[in-house]
């Protein structure tokens, strides 16, 4: 059902009513105030109008009593004249007095003020300076002066009493206004919403008593109308779901129960398709919960193999004949060619795909002995759980890769860690077996006796280098033993080195790493310390290690050091320094190997908090 339009909602035409008195309402206020304004301005216009009579009186009496009247005195009455002028003229900021918008107002201003500047005050002015005639001729034009200011100030007063007159017109339409609009307001709000909801009321009320032919007229296209309209529809669908509500009821029942059993269904597979079971294993649940939950006489699945052929893994129910039959098809084959299953004595066959991620990874078929028809909410579960059995064997086969790459990685590291340590030794001594076979022949026993204790040497470095390449691939660490493996590692080194090396090892808040990364970090501790052992003939070593939000670990030693140039040019060649960055690269972290020759050598590593797991 589509909303009213926003000219014929309800709430339009509640706001247009209230913005319109209120409109209303406003102007008539603001016409009072305004008036208020205007008569209040022009009292204070009266006031100071009356007052232009005193000052010119009381001018005239300082100049009949000049010679006790001081200059001062009457400069003092000028300037306030004028000053009485200038505000009738201009208005007072600091309060509301002004003239009367009136042209009569106005003119008789306008000539009160003309008479004092160009009569009265030149005539003040002259009487200060003791000129007799000057003070006879204020006073014969101080009558016409005062006159005219009586007829300024009734003037005035006229006005201010017609708009007092108005100002009570607009307060009677105003007390007028208010009555008729609430009146008015009062009687559409009735018509626009109690008349509807009380027609609802009495339309709920027959839908209550079971009387299911009510319905509401239709009047308007507002929110009321649209809500009759809906009642009326309610109450046709309640007349007509009353008629056959025993029949819905059942269907919705069997609805609901079918879509139960499906739930069910998916929950039990998804279950099962998560336990750690191998493929075999896999195929046969798959296939026992298939046709238990479909009720089929047989099932089976196929797989399409990396020699592109779909072979049959596992079945259930089906004789052997067929199974023979259908042991292995081509690729491009159908699975669910119903010649041999007829004959096996399988009336229908229903074959579905299984995918994951849109790769199909072979189909499953269930076989059936009577006529049997797949409906589309059935169907659509089956291709679901299809998806389901998919992933679930990809994720098998991602898992299997996952540990081949695992050991194939962990072989190549042993492979340089024999060719880094062992294969050297060995070739050092297969040159000394060399010179003495060659020795030995000519008698050379000088020389005899220099190569025995190379080789000699040379065997005790093999012999320690097994060793610790063995201590270190038997290496096992547990969640939090991190400590333990790095005080054992640290202790073989000062007894194949006679060095001590100062460990610092800081706890600051940070959660254990994980077993696989403890490993990672202690191999490239033993791969440092091995590194120093051989090749740094170093006097003093250190080991600090930090477990913050960021985990890092620094090993240093005062030896004869290496040209990082140099070492950069080998690169690769190097196995020991190429199989600690591939650690460092294994875990995430930042690998920094910084030395200079004579000076010694630095490994640092940093395990960042996003590349950190806990344990």
């Amino acid at each position: 059902m589509s909303l009213p339009s926003f000219r014929d909602r309800l709430t339009t035409r509640i706001v247009t009513l209230s913005m319109v008195s209120l409109v209303l309402v406003l102007a008539m206020i603001g016409g009072t105030l305004w008036l208020s304004w205007q008569l209040q301005g022009a009292g204070a216009a009266i006031n100071d109008a009356g007052s232009l009579r005193m000052r010119a009186n009381a001018l005239a009496i300082a100049l009949l009593k000049r010679p006790e009247t001081s200059q001062v005195m009457l400069q003092f009455q000028i300037e306030q004249m004028n000053s009485t002028f200038d505000r009738l003229r201009k208005g007072d900021p600091e309060r509301p007095l002004f003239l009367p918008d009136d042209a009569d107002v106005r003119r008789q201003f306008d000539h009160v003020a003309n008479v004092w500047r160009t009569q009265l005050e030149p005539d003040v002015r002259k009487g200060m300076a003791a000129e007799p005639q000057a003070v006879s001729r204020y006073l014969l034009e101080l009558r016409a002066f005062v006159t005219g200011a009586d007829e300024l100030v009734g003037l005035i007063e006229r006005e201010n009493a017609r708009k007092t007159a108005w100002r009570r017109t607009s307060q009677r339409a105003l007390a007028a206004m208010a009555c008729l609009g609430t009146a008015a307001i009062a009687y559409l709000l009735y018509l626009w919403i109690v008349v509807p909801v009380q027609r609802l009321q009495e339309g709920l009320a027959r839908i209550e008593g079971r009387e299911f032919d009510a319905r509401l007229p239709v009047e308007t296209q507002d929110e009321f109308g649209h809500l009759a309209a809906g009642f009326n529809r309610m109450a046709a669908e309640l007349q007509m779901l009353y008629r056959d509500l025993a029949g819905r009821v059942d269907a919705k029942t069997a609805e609901l129960a079918a879509q139960n059993r499906e739930l069910t269904a998916l929950y039990e597979m998804a279950a099962f398709l998560n336990q750690s079971n191998d493929v075999d294993a896999l195929c046969r649940g798959f296939l026992a919960r298939l046709t238990r939950q479909f009720e089929a006489d047989g099932a089976a699945v196929r797989l399409v193999t990396e020699d592109g052929q779909v072979r049959l893994i596992g079945s259930e129910g089906l004789p052997d004949a067929l199974l023979e039959d259908e042991r292995c098809l081509a690729a491009d084959g159908c699975v669910c060619d119903e010649r041999p299953c007829r004959r096996a004595g399988f009336a229908s066959v229903a074959a579905f795909n299984i995918v994951s991620q849109g790769e199909k990874l072979g189909a499953f078929s269930l076989h059936f002995r009577g006529e049997r028809i797949i409906p589309a909410s059935e169907a659509q579960l089956l291709e679901t759980l299809g998806a389901h059995f998919g992933t679930a064997l990809k994720s098998r086969r991602i898992a299997a890769l996952a540990r081949q790459l695992a050991v194939s990685e962990e072989r190549n590291l042993v492979a340089q860690g024999l060719h880094d340590s062992i294969a050297q030794s060995l070739n050092f001594l297969k040159m000394q077996v060399h010179l003495l076979d060659a020795a030995t022949r000519e008698a050379r026993m000088d020389e005899i006796r220099e190569i025995v204790p190379l080789l000699a040497g040379g065997v005790a470095e093999s012999y320690v280098d097994v060793r610790e390449l063995l201590m270190n691939f038997r290496t096992k660490l547990g969640s939090g033993e991190l400590r333990r493996a790095v005080d054992e590692s640290i202790e073989r080194f000062g007894v194949q080195t006679g060095i001590v090396p100062l460990l610092d090892y800081r706890e600051q808040g940070g959660l254990p790493l994980p077993p696989d990364q403890q490993l990672q970090v202690l191999f490239i501790l033993q791969e440092a310390l091995s590194n120093i052992r051989k090749h740094a003939k170093a006097r003093h070593v250190s080991v600090t290690i930090v477990n913050a939000c960021d985990f890092s670990l620094l090993v240093e030693d005062d030896g004869q050091g290496y040209d990082p140039e140099e070492m950069a040019v080998l690169g690769e060649t190097h196995v020991g320094f190429h199989i600690m960055r591939e650690r460092a690269q294994r875990l995430g972290a930042t690998l920094r190997l910084t030395s200079a020759p004579g000076h010694g050598a630095r490994v640092e590593l940093v395990l960042p908090v996003p590349a950190r797991q806990t344990a």
